[in-house]
């Protein structure tokens, strides 16, 4: 019987299963596990190589006759926002991000229960229990954190921290070259300010300040509205055949 050392990542494939984004198609997933002390390389490798992360997996699109699936990342450093982008950071002006452990708290599985119930009531994560929502947290072997946001308050400007409730959280990798937004998620209430858009913008900014090329935003369907609004945050580049290809 062949063995195989535990910092060596062994691939599986899964069953078809109906696609989320595209009616009438199939998915299917290639993932590996993301574990041992290799494994923020190895996240590091796969997520230039178009795969995203979940917990302590790395997985990306392997369907069979579909390829509408595509790896998107903004190139920070040439990034303009556009005039109702400018709108939105306007809106939220008076919100703060704060990188916080990646540690689940109460407050945090409310905010993540309203979120779903208001805005994915039919999604596939709709059942999480609290248990669920704090492995989706703190179960990572890779370098990764919580960006949680706040309105400003009396001491913002000492302290760097917003307070009162929180309005939105982040889950994000750190790579050497860039940020990746794992799992972002609101008060459906502030839905009229754009948070996931501000979310994105604000994440932007982060890399810029500290020197990353990229902000990795997971995948762009063409022809899915729910994942359009990648296609707005130029230039970008996406995972093609040949390569990461930008787009301007």
């Amino acid at each position: 019987m062949t063995s195989h050392p535990r910092d060596t990542p062994q691939f599986y494939l899964t069953a078809p299963s109906p696609c989320p984004y595209l009616p009438g198609q199939e998915e299917r997933k290639v993932f590996t596990h993301l574990v041992g002390r290799r494994a923020r390389d190895l996240n590091e490798i796969l997520t230039q190589g178009g795969f995203r992360r979940s917990q302590t997996i790395a997985y990306r699109p392997a369907c069979e006759t579909c390829r509408a699936c595509i790896s998107v990342r903004v190139v920070v450093d040439e990034f303009v926002p556009s005039a109702s982008q400018r709108r939105i950071l306007a809106r939220s002006a008076d919100w703060i991000g704060t990188p916080e452990p990646n540690r689940p708290a109460s407050e945090q599985y409310a905010l993540f229960r309203r979120y779903l119930d208001a805005r994915h009531g039919d999604g596939g994560m709709v059942d999480m229990t609290v248990l669920d929502y704090a492995m989706m947290v703190e179960d990572s072997h890779v370098d990764t954190h919580l960006v949680s946001y706040r309105r400003h308050g009396p001491d913002t400007a000492v302290t760097g921290r917003g307070s009162g409730p929180p309005l939105a959280f982040c889950l994000t990798d750190v790579l050497s070259d860039g940020l990746s937004m794992v799992y972002s998620f609101y008060d459906p209430a502030e839905a009229a300010r754009s948070p996931g858009t501000f979310m994105i913008l604000d994440h932007i900014r982060r890399a810029q300040r500290l020197g990353l090329p990229y902000l990795y935003l997971g995948y762009w369907v063409e022809g899915s509205r729910k994942m359009d609004y990648k296609s707005r945050f130029r230039p970008q580049e996406r995972l093609m055949g040949q390569g990461w290809v930008r787009i301007d």
